[in-house]
């Protein structure tokens, strides 16, 4: 008998519908990102530099986690590649440069933070499992 026969792990209950959402914003975000690019290129498909179309995708940018509302959220934004060098790049409307959460999440972090919560504790309520929960809390009062 090992001294660790005691010990039960618990695993954390997965949400079905938590993570339908998820991989449906995920995937209706990704569209909606190529769908501006398609946009963009669009704009310069005329335009050819040696034969070869001036603007065209070239990878993308190293994946990024954006924090919601639903949970935190993995993002790939799409790079393009100017031939003529005038500097023309992609920036999405919807997921601008350097965007870490989404404005609700942005609004909740002071807000917590005015209802006196201290930093420790703060960093835990911080997940986006928390935000209705937090929500519901400052409803009923004890918050």
């Amino acid at each position: 008998m090992s001294e660790n026969d005691n010990v039960i792990s618990i695993e954390t209950p997965v949400n079905p519908l938590e993570d339908i959402l998820k991989k449906g914003a995920q995937q209706l975000l990704a569209q909606a990102i190529e769908a501006e690019l398609a946009t963009l290129l669009a704009h310069y498909q005329n335009e050819t530099v040696e034969g070869l179309q001036r603007i065209v995708k070239n990878g993308y940018q190293p994946e990024r986690t954006i924090q919601t509302g639903l949970d935190d959220i993995d993002v790939k934004v799409p790079k393009v590649r100017d031939r003529k060098k005038e500097g023309v790049k992609f920036n999405s409307a919807l997921i601008p440069p350097y965007l870490k959460r989404t404005k609700n999440i942005e609004e909740l972090i002071p807000w917590i933070y005015l209802r006196g919560i201290s930093p420790p504790i703060f960093y835990r309520f911080i997940s986006a499992h928390w935000v209705s929960k937090l929500r519901h809390l400052y409803s009923v009062g004890l918050l």
